[in-house]
């Protein structure tokens, strides 16, 4: 959004040439400008203000020169600038910083916060579970790097790849950044702007050029008090660093200098943890569901038992971010049972935690210098609990609560510090008084009995004139323009006194002044004046004085945090029966009664348990088969969130769980396609497979559900079999769950030695099927899928017809021969080979009958025609 085109100097009044200044200082912002009671935009700003909010369009002037302005209600401006946000529009609310007052004919104006996507802090305007992202990035010519950061949380972190990064960039775009920083050079590669367009956040163009390495260095160095940056491991990092510094530069540009909360640089490794790439993350629907793109049916959904907004925020990067670290799973699962065991503590932290408001993103507003009084008195509710909460998670026998009861600061002086000086229910204006207990301060005090008393000599004024003049009607009245004044019908103005003076004329009504009121006015309104410009300073000496313990505050908020992510796993597994599992270096997966953890949660039907068992070595393929909505894909996806789970640190659902770490899940289940890209489902159903072949690693767990169906019976069975090939023999020891109504891969376990078919049973009865959801040994021949399709409605006629289609296809079907021939030869041809006329005139050749000279003729022709090839 470029500077809006404003009329000339001369054709502006004094308020729009002021609106000017304010626009050339803000050209890329949607400029809210306060007048009374109303935000107004002009020009450009309007006609885009209007058409995102649906609001009217109007102007300030007519004919010619007339102004586009579009305008909200200041006291309901908060949702219209959360829809502006959502829309990727950037705002700066300019306010009125003077009351208005007679004489004055120019109300200062100044910005007084500027929002964008990326730097919301806001609570109002934030989704408590959800991280509020910025995402710059830096690219040179052997590397990419990226920072994330999120200003309302103090989370910052830097990563960087060789290459072009893309491992990286996923992984940052799993994030779901609301805004990302992109240098004007990489808009000229296509098909990264393609991808950074299609995560939905909004694109800022950073037109300078980055900060150099070294200029960088220094910034964070600034920013973080540390001499070098190898304390944070990222000594040798270049592009990672200068896309810090990107993002540091934007956050000050944006927020000012008082950043004094960002004081945690960590680096971004994907590599760190267990590996969920997109595709994974989607499929596996762990924060929401495949179809419908909801939160409930999700994984997130079923464990988010959370009372805090940190824990829920917690949890999410937990689940993108599942341990490799068996110490630390060890940890995570010591303070799980402690938890488990002790229901009662368990439930008075969760009752305690139920009162910490998100103390997170209260206390990166204070440190911002952006809170408001009702932040600081949701702060100080905030602190009230800590100290139950500290004794109650100290006393479970786990070190890891243990280490987190001791981040937990002492913070009680800053509870009675806000306690003592705040009101308890201050406006939500700082400039408006109201914000301050007149016990904080003796000034204070001293000023406030002064209005009180100017303010009951007026409130008793009426009375005195009423007795003193014999007016019965006279009355005393307030106008913010006029001020107060004495107000006497025109039946009875020969009866006010000499001292009276006119100062406003009404219909059918006089008001006047007299020199006493006018200096109780005075010190009415002087005082009202000093009362609110004293209560701002005190508000700023409190708020100065609750920034000052921002890492303490940060750090209980974190352990806070992470205590109620450990609850509220704790709480899940305790209801629906979760056992601890036992997490090792091995290679074995061996699940005992496992159950789809979402499904569980729902509860709208028994889940029905099922073991699984792959070790890499042994087994390391199962060919799943069974009719659609037997519970193939439930299956798949139940192993994968079972580990996940597990690498939590988390309980799982099953008797009995025995894991050998992963280092990265593949998800290939459910079709769908990309028509944003242009992308069949098909060719997205391929792209995915061929990215696993390419990445399995021989600690991956692979599911893939239906390779091959996008496409002709024979060409998706041959691309099933040569993908099932390929894993067997290039990824040895990945663990590979192969769902297909193909079943003539069941072959594949005869040929190949760590193949093992299952399926998930059904039961037939009167030409109808019942699910039974069990997965048993051995595979099976046949998709009832007319009986499926009788289950979904489809009318009797095309139920017959289909029965006799069937019939008809499956006397004419061809066997599988040669394609079992070539895969017992080791590799699985595509398209049969056509027969070569040497071959067929061979094959026609009475050898009986020929002379040796016509069989030395015949050779000789032949070897001809090999050479020459076949005459035209």
């Amino acid at each position: 959004m470029g500077e809006a085109p404003l009329a000339t100097p001369p054709e502006l009044t004094p308020v729009m040439r002021q609106y000017r200044e304010l626009k050339l200082r803000y050209p890329d912002y949607l400029l809210l400008f306060r007048l009374g009671d109303f935000y107004e935009m002009f020009f450009e700003d309007a006609h885009l203000g209007a058409r995102l909010l649906q609001i009217a369009l109007t102007s300030r002037q007519r004919g010619e020169g007339a102004i586009p302005m579009a305008g909200i209600p200041h006291h309901a401006a908060d949702s219209y600038i959360a829809r502006l946000i959502a829309a990727g529009q950037k705002v700066a609310v300019c306010e009125q910083m003077e009351a208005p007052g007679k004489g004055r004919k120019l109300i200062r104006r100044e910005v007084v916060r500027v929002i964008t996507p990326g730097t919301v802090t806001d609570t109002r305007f934030l989704e408590g579970a959800t991280n509020n992202f910025l995402l710059a990035l830096a690219r040179g010519r052997d590397g990419i790097g990226m920072a994330l950061v999120d200003v309302s949380t103090s989370d910052f972190w830097v990563g960087e790849e060789p290459g072009e990064g893309i491992g990286l960039l996923e992984a940052a775009l799993l994030r779901r950044p609301a805004e990302i920083l992109v240098p004007a050079a990489l808009h000229e590669d296509r098909h990264l702007l393609e991808r950074l367009k299609e995560s939905g956040a909004a694109l800022t163009t950073t037109g300078v050029a980055l900060p150099s390495l070294s200029a960088s260095r220094e910034i964070l160095c600034g920013q973080f008090k540390v001499p070098t940056l190898h304390a944070f491991g990222l000594g040798g990092m270049r592009w990672g660093i200068q896309a810090g510094a990107a993002a540091l530069a934007y956050l000050r540009d944006t927020q000012g200098e008082s950043l004094g909360h960002l004081t945690r640089l960590q680096r971004f490794v994907p590599a760190d943890a267990l590996l969920l790439d997109p595709s994974a993350v989607s499929h596996l629907e762990l924060f929401e569901t495949l179809q419908e793109r909801r939160t409930a049916g999700s994984l997130f959904a079923a464990l988010n038992k959370t009372r805090t907004a940190m824990g829920a925020r917690g949890l999410r990067q937990w689940l993108l971010r599942p341990l490799l670290d068996l110490g630390e799973i060890g940890r995570r699962q010591d303070a799980m049972a402690a938890l488990v065991e002790a229901p009662a503590i368990r439930a008075e932290i969760r009752a305690l935690l139920g009162a910490v408001g998100d103390l997170e993103r209260l206390t990166s507003r204070v440190a911002l210098g952006v809170a408001h009084a009702r932040d600081l008195i949701a702060l100080r509710n905030c602190l009230a609990p800590l100290p139950r909460l500290k004794a109650a998670v100290s006393g479970l026998a786990a070190p890891l609560l243990g280490a987190l009861a001791e981040e937990m600061a002492e913070l009680q002086p800053i509870q009675k510090l806000l306690a003592d000086a705040l009101e308890d229910a201050p406006p939500l204006g700082l400039r408006e008084g109201g914000l301050i207990r007149e016990s904080w301060s003796q000034a204070l005090a001293d000023l406030k009995r002064e209005s009180r008393e100017a303010k009951a000599w007026i409130a008793g004024l009426e009375a005195r004139e009423r007795e003193r003049t014999g007016i019965a009607t006279l009355r005393v009245r307030f106008n913010r323009v006029f001020g107060y004044s004495i107000e006497v019908s025109n039946a009875n103005l020969s009866r006010i006194p000499a001292e009276y003076a006119r100062r406003q004329t009404l219909v059918g009504a006089e008001r006047f002044v007299t020199p006493e009121l006018k200096e109780y006015e005075a010190k009415v309104l002087g005082a009202e004046e000093r009362i609110n410009r004293l209560e701002f300073e005190l508000f700023e000496e409190v708020r100065a004085g609750v920034a000052r313990e921002t890492p303490a505050l940060l750090g209980t908020a974190r352990a806070l945090g992470a205590v109620d992510v450990l609850a509220a796993l704790a709480e899940v597994a305790h209801v629906q029966g979760h056992v601890r599992p036992v997490v090792s270096d091995s290679r074995e997966l061996q699940i005992v009664d496992g159950r789809h953890p979402v499904l569980e949660a729902i509860g709208e039907q028994p889940v029905v348990p099922n073991d699984l068992e792959l070790d890499g070595e042994e087994g390391q393929i199962i060919i799943l088969t069974g009719p659609n909505m037997a519970g193939k894909s439930v299956y798949l996806r139940q192993a994968a969130l079972i580990v996940i789970l597990a690498q939590l640190g988390a309980f799982v659902p099953a008797r009995e769980a025995r894991i050998g770490l992963v280092d990265r899940i593949f998800a290939r289940v459910g079709a769908q396609d990309n028509l944003a890209r242009g992308q069949s489902t098909f060719l997205v159903e391929m792209l995915e497979t061929a990215n696993i072949l390419h990445n399995v690693t021989p600690r991956s767990l692979v599911l893939l559900d239906e390779v091959g169906r996008g496409t002709s019976t024979f060409d998706g069975l041959a691309i099933a079999w040569a993908v099932a090939e390929e894993l067997h023999e290039q990824a040895r020891g990945a663990k590979v769950l192969f769902a297909t109504h193909y079943h003539e891969l069941t072959q594949l376990a005869e040929r190949l030695p760590r193949v093992r078919n299952f399926h998930v049973a059904v039961r037939e009865w009167n030409d109808e099927i019942i699910f039974l959801h069990k997965v048993r040994p051995g595979g099976t021949d046949r998709s009832y899928g007319i009986q499926v399709a009788r289950l979904a409605g489809l009318s009797s006629v095309v139920i017959e017809r289909a029965k006799t289609l069937l019939a008809e296809l499956e006397a004419s079907r061809q066997s599988l021969g040669p394609l079992a021939d070539a895969a017992s030869q080791g590799q699985l041809a595509l398209f049969p080979p056509a027969s070569h006329p040497v071959l067929t005139e061979l094959a026609a050749v009475d050898l009986s009958g020929l002379t040796p000279l016509q069989a030395l003729n015949l050779v000789a022709r032949w070897q001809t025609h090999l050479r020459e090839g076949p005459r035209r």
